[in-house]
């Protein structure tokens, strides 16, 4: 069976052209589009409908409508290094859910409320289901991918204490999932780069052939075992090492060299209005909180250290 890399033949899904699909809202209503890839409007927007409008500046909404979204613990070997200290976290992947509540759309804001401190980032690719999957092997998985989208799995850390389990709360807030702003395919995935970035200034960086542990194809198939995935599902393909904190006011971005790039603000709101009540656990700064949050500057890169040393400087001075 085809488990591992390089890949012995390349999916259809990467194979060319590409073909970027995107959802916008227009006058109230969401339309589907195409990109445009070549020739004179190269870099718009056609409409299914004809209308040809300029990417730049659309209202993007989420380019999925999932039934559930599965994201796996940690498959890159950077992330594995940094947290285990070992190229391999576990000898199978690990996942958990996200509820369709936490969708973002790209250029969105990213709520943080008052009553959290750790607010951390983790740029990833995310793998969407064309159509109904069950009990497939790895190398069927392939012909059920509709593409890859970038996207943002941000998580709010001060529930780790609590939720550490399920990561309802720390994974699962509002807002809490940027992602397209298209869904793409034609485009080798294995050959690309994924970068994340906080206002502008790289934070996380990893190629994707290299470092990926276990592929779509592997985690397709181990999930569909035991669950249904249905045209839409998204699966989050986890991060590289260096996820941290941010703050409102950081822009956080995530660009996938030949997929595209998804971003959102960090914006502060008011602690809610339940938590004043004493409902629920609340928002903790324990060690094994920070320990995520923080992670293990030993084993990451000084250029990530340093330009988030930059970006949280320059954001501090407004």
């Amino acid at each position: 069976m085809n488990f591992e890399f390089p890949l012995r033949t390349l999916p259809a899904v990467m194979q060319g052209p590409r073909v970027e699909r995107r959802r916008v809202l227009l006058g109230g209503s969401a339309f589907w589009g195409t990109m445009v890839e070549t020739g004179a409007d190269a870099g718009r927007l056609r409409l299914d409908d004809g209308r040809l409008l300029d990417a730049e500046s659309q209202h993007y909404l989420p380019p999925v409508n999932p039934s559930k979204i599965i994201a796996v613990h940690i498959s890159y070997a950077s992330r594995s290094f940094e947290t285990r200290n070992k190229p391999r976290p576990t000898e199978t992947p690990t996942y958990f859910t996200k509820p369709g509540t936490s969708l973002n759309g790209h250029g969105g804001q990213i709520l943080k409320p008052a009553d959290c401190q750790y607010l951390n980032y983790e740029g990833e690719y995310a793998v969407v289901i064309s159509r109904t999957c069950r009990n497939v092997t790895p190398d069927e998985a392939w012909d059920f991918i509709e593409g890859f989208c970038p996207a943002l799995d941000m998580g709010l850390q001060d529930f780790r204490d609590t939720d550490q389990g399920s990561m309802l709360r720390v994974k699962g807030a509002d807002t809490l999932l940027p992602i397209g702003p298209g869904l793409v395919r034609g485009v080798n995935l294995f050959e690309q780069t994924l970068r994340t970035l906080v206002n502008g200034r790289v934070v996380q960086e990893a190629h994707i052939g290299e470092e990926t542990i276990w592929g779509p194809h592997y985690v397709i198939a181990d999930l569909a075992r035991h669950i249904t995935l249905l045209p839409g599902d998204v699966i989050l393909m986890g991060t590289p090492c260096h996820s941290r904190s941010v703050d409102p006011g950081h822009t956080v971005a995530c660009e996938i060299t030949g997929i595209g790039r998804v971003s959102g603000t960090v914006v502060a709101i008011d602690a809610p209005r339940a938590a004043a009540l004493g409902v629920g656990h609340a928002p903790t700064d324990t060690p094994e909180v920070r320990r995520v949050a923080l992670g293990f500057d030993e084993r990451v890169p000084q250029r990530f250290k340093d330009n988030l040393a930059q970006a949280r400087a320059e954001n501090s001075r407004g």
